[in-house]
């Protein structure tokens, strides 16, 4: 789960961002010193104004070169190259920063009630301290966000959502609460002030497992629970990721964030990682990132994530816009997001998707070169009729058409761990 990044396209990634910094003064050079100047001072006043995560100065030390992500100054990648970050991942361990990301609890006793009115989940099915991945839709049936909702045993459930639609998202649940609090309801919401991060990669489990008490082996794939970790207390660790591969997200403390990472960092085997790397590791694994691939014109249906939707609340509905996106299930939509792989120059987002015949029948919504599979791979949006899975298509690249096929994602095998 990401957000629409800005701006200027970073090598090898789907990502759109914007450097925030380290523009480079000159004094020769007559008039150009001026504007060079002037460059440097928008430069700081660009990065003043950006949010930081508690871990923004151990970034600058560790070599993080800094961009600016949906109004936030994050490492897009440090000393090693994006390729070499993304490799690392997959074979061994990284720490990702993601503490510009949204975090609430929900309390009350209606709790439950409350949240299902706002996403398709369902939640009450739910066991004590097990996640899903969902979304909030709007009363027309498309994706105001993707959200991960567990049911804890502590009380509350525990929402993380994008960093990009944190105001967005918390009017709308602040709205509803308003709704359910003059109905008498019993919810509260209270947003969180703690650290995030990310640690993924085949080595997760052994990298984390000095560091506990408990036994990781049985916190499975979407499950979270309460602990310290590395001397740290009150985290909460969910098995989760964005990656593809095992990992966690721990939610730490803000002052105890820096020395959990430090000491995670003392393996050989964790390395720091950045949103360069993220971006490709999600894609290769299929995961859709919002702004690019799912917005609030896009339906779960059209969007292939019918998964998220549970059986009983196809039945009873009760979720924004059930009534558009319902009927979609067996009727199916003009048009719907497939995969896409292909060689020769890269594909990148808006770039059209053609038929055999040279028509337009599509866009890519997100594309970058695979390092793993040493092949352009995309995903996209496509009249129906081209779906199915090894469907040969064309996509334009610099006002040539080159061949490509649609593809089952993931792109790479998944690694989560389901015991």
């Amino acid at each position: 789960m990401w957000t629409r990044g800005l701006m200027v396209g970073v090598r090898g990634s789907g990502l759109g961002l914007r450097a925030s910094g380290d523009v480079l003064l000159r004094v020769s050079g007559g008039g150009c010193a001026g504007r060079r100047v002037q460059q440097q001072r928008q430069a700081s006043t660009t990065e003043a104004a950006l949010r930081k995560t508690p871990l923004f100065d151990f970034h600058r030390e560790q070599g993080g070169k800094m961009v600016e992500f949906a109004g936030w100054s994050m490492p897009v990648q440090y000393r090693d190259s994006h390729i070499a970050s993304h490799m690392h991942t997959r074979e061994h361990c990284s720490i990702f920063d993601v503490s510009h990301m949204l975090q609430t609890k929900v309390h009350g006793k209606d709790r439950v009630k409350f949240m299902e009115s706002l996403v398709v989940a369902d939640i009450a099915e739910l066991k004590d301290n097990q996640g899903t991945l969902s979304l909030f839709t709007n009363d027309k049936g498309g994706i105001i966000d993707d959200l991960i909702v567990t049911k804890t045993d502590q009380g509350y459930l525990y929402i993380v959502s994008n960093a990009g639609c944190a105001d967005k998202d918390s009017a709308h649940m602040k709205a509803k609460l308003a709704e359910f609090k003059a109905a008498g309801f019993d919810v509260d919401l209270e947003f969180l002030d703690e650290a995030l991060i990310a640690v993924q990669g085949p080595t997760m489990s052994q990298v984390l497992q000095e560091g506990l008490k408990e036994d990781l082996s049985k916190l499975t794939f979407m499950t979270s629970a309460l602990a310290t970790v590395f001397g740290v207390p009150d985290c909460r660790v969910t098995r989760c990721g964005y990656t593809g591969e095992d990992g966690v997200e721990i939610s730490v403390p803000q002052s105890r964030v820096v020395e959990l990472t430090q000491k995670l960092l003392t393996n050989s085997e964790v390395r720091l990682a950045g949103l360069g790397a993220r971006d490709s590791l999600r894609l290769e694994a299929g995961l859709c990132l919002y702004g690019n691939d799912i917005d609030e014109n896009t339906t779960p249906v059209e969007a292939t994530l019918v998964w998220t939707i549970g059986k009983r609340r196809r039945q009873t509905r009760g979720f924004p816009g059930a009534d558009v996106i319902v009927p979609q299930i067996k009727a199916k939509t003009s048009r719907k997001r497939v995969g896409l792989v292909s060689t020769g120059p890269p594909v990148r987002q808006h770039t059209p998707i053609l038929g055999p015949d040279g028509q337009v029948i599509g866009e890519v919504t997100s594309g970058c070169p695979s390092p793993c599979l040493k092949k352009n791979v995309a995903m996209g949006y496509v009249d129906a009729a081209f779906a199915k899975n090894g469907t040969a298509i064309q996509v334009e690249v610099r006002k040539k058409a080159v061949p490509a096929t649609v593809s089952k994602m993931p792109f790479v095998p998944t690694n989560y761990y389901t015991g």
